[in-house]
């Protein structure tokens, strides 16, 4: 066993431990094929939760999207999101010239397309950025330009529920707390169907898994 799957397998144990890491398939089942996950962005946990929350032989063919400013900054963070979670490096902006990798323009798409192309799975979260709303964000339009280029591949939904609780900002240590991850029914692209229409279809998705209050 490589160093890199017995880290994967510890930190999935630790996920759980600390947060229960709940998946619940409400809308689909979990299946071997290829999907782009989506979800509500609240906490760095979020990818390491839905990570944990998938079935062992789903995570080696999903892959999250990390910031490569944030997670190449340490050798141990490149390592970590390179060779356990097989993240998926993206710009946050795009970049041109001398700022991008080979002195050309690179579209903060690009690497998503390709793994994509590659038939990998994705976890993806569209409001590209943290929010410490009570609801998403306005989504941005990546979601949308990844269904055009691939209206074959479902886009499940997906809501997290408690991670922003398990580590406090500020705060260094996780706090134990249970946290679930509730899988919605896959969507797709309509015929004709327009961004801002499609975006605030799909945001609605979403929104549409959040537990309910009694």
């Amino acid at each position: 066993m490589s160093l890199a799957t017995f880290m994967g397998m510890l930190l999935a144990f630790i996920a759980r431990l600390v947060t229960g890491a709940q998946g619940h398939w409400r809308g689909c089942p979990p299946k071997a094929e290829q999907r782009i996950y989506f979800a509500n962005h609240q906490s760095h946990l979020d990818w390491v939760l839905i990570w944990a929350a998938l079935p062992h032989d789903l995570r080696a063919a999903t892959r999250p999207i990390a910031a490569r400013d944030y997670w190449t900054k340490t050798p141990f963070r490149q390592w970590l999101t390179s060779q356990v979670f097989h993240a998926v490096y993206v710009a946050r902006t795009r970049t041109k010239g001398a700022d991008a990798p080979g002195g050309a323009d690179e579209d903060p798409l690009e690497p998503l397309v390709e793994a994509l192309r590659s038939g990998d799975s994705l976890v993806i979260f569209p409001e590209g950025t943290r929010s410490a709303m009570g609801e998403p964000l306005p989504f941005k339009s990546g979601l949308y330009h990844l269904a055009q280029q691939f209206p074959q591949v479902p886009l499940v939904p997906a809501w997290i529920d408690n991670v922003q609780r398990v580590m406090p900002k500020g705060e260094v240590v996780p706090v134990p707390i249970l946290c679930t991850v509730t899988f919605g029914a896959p969507i797709l692209l309509a015929p004709g169907e327009d961004k801002a229409g499609f975006l605030e279809r799909a945001r609605a998705a979403v929104l549409a898994e959040r537990p309910r209050v009694a």
